[in-house]
């Protein structure tokens, strides 16, 4: 039987206020909360109410949360991650009928940092770099691209020759994926300490967030992303039912 990967491979980050915070927040429809419900969450993971409250005041100077009478909400920008966070657990899917999504990079003559930034947007839609300046993926998604692409790429459709199973392994690392991801499952399963329930759940998150979402004929076997989604779902229910359990404290 193989090793599983060690921590560092699940991309599992210390348990802080703040994470805390943004991971509750993001699970939640409004996202927002009064102080008194985030005090109480925090001290079940050992965070002090002094350490949670300078949390909040650096995130508020920071621009993450907005603040109003006792309850700290999301920012703008957050919740623009929240709805890409959502879209990761729920994403919308069609029949592929094996056609492709292709972008061609147009845009030229932007600084290092503009074009860093529409690789990370690229990358967010699930579109993978072919080479520098083409970006594909399987027209299997239900969504439209944002207007703001626009005025940088141009769009077409495609159908490449060959096997489309050869060209999507070379675009993302599936078994590295699947690998991750089936550990990650087994960690969350089987752990039952808040703190570490935490900061699986995140991981979890996040490496649903570099799921290509690929049709089920360019999948290798045993592909956990469905499994991974569930599994969150249920700790997200937890998440929120700790909130109602501070609401009635209060």
């Amino acid at each position: 039987m193989a090793a599983p990967p060690p921590a560092d491979a699940l991309g599992l980050r210390p348990l802080t206020a703040r994470s805390v915070v943004l991971s509750l927040l993001l699970g939640s429809h409004p996202p927002e909360h009064p102080v008194r419900e985030l005090v109480r969450i925090a001290e079940l993971f050992d965070i002090s109410e002094q350490t949670l409250r300078v949390a909040l005041t650096r995130m508020v100077a920071a621009g993450d949360l907005l603040r109003a009478e006792g309850t700290y909400r999301l920012s703008d920008r957050l919740v623009q991650r929240q709805r890409r966070q959502d879209e990761a657990i729920h994403p919308r899917t069609r029949d592929w009928d094996g056609g492709w999504e292709m972008l061609a990079v147009t845009v030229t003559g932007r600084s290092a940092a503009d074009r860093a930034a529409l690789r990370t947007r690229l990358s967010e839609l699930r579109l993978a770099e072919l080479r520098e300046g083409l970006w594909l993926r399987p027209a299997n998604l239900d969504r439209a691209l944002p207007p703001e692409l626009d005025d940088l790429v141009r769009k077409f459709t495609a159908r490449p020759e060959g096997e489309p199973e050869a060209l999507a392994n070379g675009l993302w690392d599936l078994d590295g994926w699947a690998r991750t991801g089936a550990a990650l499952l087994d960690r969350l399963q089987a752990a039952d300490r808040p703190a570490e329930r935490f900061t699986l759940a995140a991981a979890t998150v996040r490496h649903l967030l570099a799921d290509p979402v690929l049709p089920t004929a360019l999948l290798p076997p045993h592909w956990p992303a469905g499994e991974l989604r569930a599994a969150y779902g249920d700790y997200q229910e937890e998440l929120v039912a700790l909130g109602r359990a501070g609401r009635a404290r209060g």
